[in-house]
């Protein structure tokens, strides 16, 4: 029996050093997910040597606790999930690369393109919809921004609904489900850029100011020569060389930079003032 456990704890170990466990919260559809990160995949087997395996969760709390658990290596995260995993972690998990968009990353609130509303004291009295409850730019940051405004969700939206996802709550607007919502400014642009059905019957009524947003973020305990390396594939990634445009292109990135936990502290801050986190 021992000598059986020793093997089994043997090959968990060679499996360690062979797979890159990787995953992503679910801000989009689970399809969309899978293609934008496959391109992406390849490159980091290439530049790692390791069998980079991308599993898809079904809510953002699964990727923390993915985490925390030894059973993710390397996960895109928001900041306000940063911030979850962060404290879940004891500050163990690291976050190693943004998009140099996200340094400078805002959210749309948009409504359906006949309504009447010019601001956003408009929506008083409306069904608004969020996106996930622990999207930083679906959720807490236009949370967050409102509350600045003098706008209290919870009591002057007639309902407060969440869609899920950012594209969710395109469509969630663009059917009447909700009267206005609120979606990161990337996915807007994206929909936009498509030609997506939904968008198209919405408009934006307002872009909160900027704020730090997503990352790629590290499980505690990560061998820290593959951490570098990871990092230094990340940094490496360059649209105008040939082979790496369309990873860039999917991940709506114009290049990746190093960041800090720091950069999330105002996060936090957020989160506290919101009443989402203690």
């Amino acid at each position: 029996m021992a000598a059986a456990a020793l093997a089994l704890g043997s090959l968990a170990a060679v499996a360690q050093t062979t797979v890159l466990r990787v995953s992503a919260i679910p801000d989009e559809a689970p399809t969309e997910l899978q293609r934008k990160f496959k391109p992406l995949g390849d490159y980091l087997k290439q530049e790692t040597g390791l069998d980079v395996q991308f599993t898809p969760v079904t809510d953002y709390a699964a990727v923390v606790e993915g985490l925390a658990s030894n059973k993710i290596d390397l996960a895109w995260l928001g900041g306000f999930t940063y911030v979850q995993a962060r404290i879940r972690t004891n500050g163990g998990v690291v976050p190693i690369v943004q998009r140099a968009e996200d340094e400078k990353f805002t959210s749309k609130f948009i409504v359906p393109v006949a309504s009447p509303a010019k601001t956003l004291a408009d929506l008083k009295g409306a069904n608004f919809a969020f996106g996930a409850p622990s999207s930083t730019s679906g959720h807490l940051m236009p949370r967050f921004f409102l509350q600045q405004a003098g706008i209290k969700p919870d009591a002057d939206f007639k309902t407060v609904a969440f869609s899920g996802a950012h594209d969710a709550t395109v469509a969630f607007v663009a059917s009447g489900r909700a009267d206005g919502g609120v979606l990161n400014a990337s996915v807007w642009d994206k929909l936009v850029e498509a030609g997506n059905p939904n968008a198209a019957k919405v408009r934006v009524l307002a872009t909160t100011p900027p704020y730090f947003d997503y990352n790629w973020t590290v499980r505690p305990g990560l061998d820290a020569a593959l951490r570098k390396k990871l990092t230094d594939a990340f940094l490496k990634l360059d649209p105008s060389k040939p082979g790496m445009k369309e990873i860039m292109d999917l991940q709506r990135a114009s290049k990746f930079v190093p960041t800090t936990s720091a950069n999330y502290d105002g996060i936090e801050s957020a989160a506290k003032s919101a009443g989402l986190i203690k």
